[in-house]
């Protein structure tokens, strides 16, 4: 991979409980991903209370994650990853000479090549990610018989990227896709699952991708720490054990400014954190994202 750029990325989780809690265990997806575009650098952790248990795993779709464990009673939790990664273009293909929707429908569903069964449970719904005809009903149009998968997906992200509106506090993780869809609003990660869903209505495999954006202040505006948010997308196979992503909330093929740090069938394989307690009570959550672009290792 020749790198194109290199940042720092900052990620800091802070929940605090109306009441003790007096154990918990937690599984982190915040370690960036390493791959042919994205080189990623070692990962500090900052967790307090300290846990009694700290340990990196590697889950069944090969992502990379944290899991801890705190043992002490606690009305805060505070976790911080810092990871330096290097991102790059992977080489593209031209996604008009990719192979024909509708064969690879065909090969997805009776898959005989060891590529085509890996990604063939891609194609079913999953927890967050329903099938429905009127989903695949909304992508047909970018899909006319004979056309190249990844044309096709192309015209279609930037179709929902037109006709879909950015819109936070408008939905939660447990609004229905149905209401996003005829609604036509939402955030990233509905964007996301919504792109899925229609994919996989029609045939095809497609999986969710979090990870983070570099995002510019306004002109004449500096960069407000923390200003940065995780980000979502999606993963489209297009034969022969290639995957292509894509990003329906900025009508785009990612570029060097996306870090990837998982990917699996939906938002509820990939959460950046996840876990169980005892007690609580009541809680709020404030999360602060910094992606930092580093010229020579420094800001």
């Amino acid at each position: 991979m020749v790198a194109m750029a290199e940042y720092c990325v900052t990620h800091t989780t802070l929940y605090s409980y109306s009441e003790e809690v007096s154990h918990c265990q937690n599984i982190a997806y915040l370690l960036p991903q390493s791959d042919d575009r994205q080189e990623c650098g070692r990962t500090e952790f900052t967790i307090v209370p300290p846990p009694a248990v700290l340990a990196e795993h590697v889950d069944y779709f090969g992502n990379r994650y944290l899991y801890f464990a705190i043992e002490e009673p606690h009305h805060r939790l505070q976790v911080t990853a810092r990871t330096h990664v290097k991102t790059g273009n992977a080489t593209q293909p031209d996604l008009a000479q990719t192979p024909p929707w509708d064969d690879l429908v065909v090969a997805l569903r009776t898959p005989t090549r060891s590529a085509d069964i890996a990604a063939a449970e891609f194609i079913y719904s999953s927890p967050f990610v329903p099938l429905a005809a009127e989903f695949a009903e909304y992508a047909r149009p970018s899909f006319a018989p004979g056309r190249a998968v990844a044309e096709a997906a192309f015209d279609f992200i930037r179709r929902i990227h037109r006709d879909f509106r950015y819109a936070q506090k408008t939905t939660t993780i447990l609004t229905p896709l149905v209401e996003v869809f005829r609604k036509r609003q939402g955030v990233c990660q509905d964007f996301a699952h919504f792109a899925i869903a229609a994919l996989r209505s029609l045939g095809l495999a497609a999986r969710y991708v979090s990870g983070y954006i570099e995002t510019y202040p306004p002109p004449g505006k500096a960069k407000l720490r923390g200003s940065d948010a995780s980000h979502a997308w999606i993963s489209v196979y297009i034969g022969d054990g290639v995957w292509l992503d894509f990003d329906p909330t900025n009508g785009k093929v990612i570029t060097e400014e996306f870090i990837v740090t998982a990917r699996g069938r939906d938002f509820g394989d990939v959460s950046p954190l996840k876990g169980i307690l005892f007690g609580g009570g009541k809680h709020t959550l404030k999360v602060e994202v910094d992606v930092a672009r580093l010229t020579n290792g420094k800001p």
